[in-house]
């Protein structure tokens, strides 16, 4: 009898955790699955701002695939989707190659969303993968070595668009590393300048009103320059220009203002709605009983008129549903229906502070920093079980990870 076959497309916190879902769940010869991804690295997303700034190194942000899941169990192709044939039931890759499924998870993650602002896609740097943090980080670098043959201001002003989660843990990094690279480039800190842009009226707008004192706090306490209720109409390789006639003469815009679906799932001939794949109460794309999608590429609505963020915590509770319901789809047997539960949210402000809520509580401080590293931790053990934390933190190899970090 021919064993069906599951593929999977992305290897981000959704793909990589259903493989692993699958790996426990599937009995020894049930099904072959096979998991898809264009590097050949599974990267943490909520630490990316480390990469950003070298504070971590880069095995801890990015982890190789294949010691990840049990080549027994599961298959491991490097390669980027250019499209999936849903008559045939067949994905496409760049090196021309089609790889047939019988059921599918499309797990493509997110793009960025620039708002049609100018300039932003050609010169804004954004953190959207662990590639293109690299090349954030390089670009720091880079300016910082110019600085001292051209002594531009400009070159050591850094601004971060965004005041959301990622805008607030990029600037909390940055203040605990840029001092680290300034002493070993031999560039002045005091040099340097830091701001923050949000076209709402504060940072973490949708956090109660005492934890978005407690950020702003700290971040005034580091001397970030704040431009709060304002929007940037336009980016060049110069300078940032703001409402109300400011501009910023910079090298650096950092972008975390916003993220789309993949635009891949738009060669997929499924429906498309803002951009993402509609699914049901099961995971499964609208019409399609074979084909699920999670993540940052799926678009399931909470209620009439909302759908679930584009989080790591929703791609992970997703994950373990979606699983089970592709084993059960397998097997004939009846399908569970998706239930988000919120657990609460925590970022980072540098290594030793950070704001959150879990439940009814409030998180700040050292406090906070410390939860933000169980929530990693926890992350850790379940993706890979004790020997995986103990191997990011004390075992992990000092070699940079391979990859053109143009933007």
């Amino acid at each position: 009898m021919r064993k069906p076959k599951i593929v999977i497309l992305g290897a981000g916190y959704g793909g990589i955790i259903t493989s692993k879902k699958l790996e426990k769940l599937l009995k020894s010869g049930e099904a072959d699955v096979t998991l898809i991804n264009k590097h050949e690295y599974h990267y943490i997303t909520t630490q990316l701002h480390k990469t950003g700034v070298g504070t971590a190194a880069d095995r801890q942000i990015a982890m190789k695939i294949p010691e990840l899941i049990d080549p027994h169990k599961t298959t491991f192709k490097k390669g980027s989707v250019t499209a999936v044939d849903v008559q045939k039931q067949a994905v496409h890759l760049d090196d021309g190659e089609s790889v047939e499924y019988d059921y599918l998870l499309i797990a493509l993650g997110f793009d960025i969303e620039t708002f049609a602002i100018p300039g932003i896609k050609e010169h804004a740097f954004a953190i959207r993968s662990f590639r293109s943090t690299k090349a954030i980080y390089n670009q720091i670098i880079r300016q910082l070595n110019l600085y001292k043959e051209d002594k531009d201001p400009s070159r050591l002003t850094l601004v971060v668009a965004g005041g959301g989660f990622t805008g607030v843990e990029m600037l909390g990094e940055l203040v605990e590393g840029i001092p680290k690279l300034c002493k070993k480039y031999d560039v002045p800190f005091e040099k340097v300048k830091i701001a923050a842009v949000e076209a709402a009226p504060s940072v973490i707008p949708f956090f109660p009103k005492e934890s978005i004192q407690y950020t702003t706090d700290v971040l005034k306490k580091f001397n970030i320059d704040m431009f709060m209720s304002t929007k940037i109409l336009e980016c060049t390789p110069e300078k940032v220009v703001l409402e109300n006639n400011l501009e910023i003469p910079t090298r650096t815009l950092i972008w975390s203002c916003g993220v789309k679906g993949n635009p891949i799932v738009q060669n997929c001939s499924l429906p498309i709605e803002k951009g993402k794949l509609p699914v049901d109460s099961f995971l499964r794309v609208k019409g399609k009983n074979n084909i699920f999608s999670i993540g940052d590429c799926s678009l399931f609505m909470k209620d009439e008129k909302n759908a679930l963020p584009p989080t790591a915590q929703v791609a992970l509770q997703e994950a373990d549903v979606c699983a089970k319901n592709i084993v059960s789809t397998i097997r004939g047997g009846s399908l569970k229906a998706f239930e988000y539960h919120h657990k609460g949210s925590v970022a980072s402000i540098g290594n030793f502070a950070a704001v959150g809520k879990v439940g009814n509580f409030r998180l700040s401080g050292l406090f906070g920093a410390f939860m933000k590293q169980v929530i990693e931790a926890r992350y850790l053990l379940n993706l890979g079980g004790p020997s995986l934390i103990i191997k990011q933190h004390f075992g992990f190899s000092k070699e940079p990870v391979k990859v053109t970090a143009n933007q």
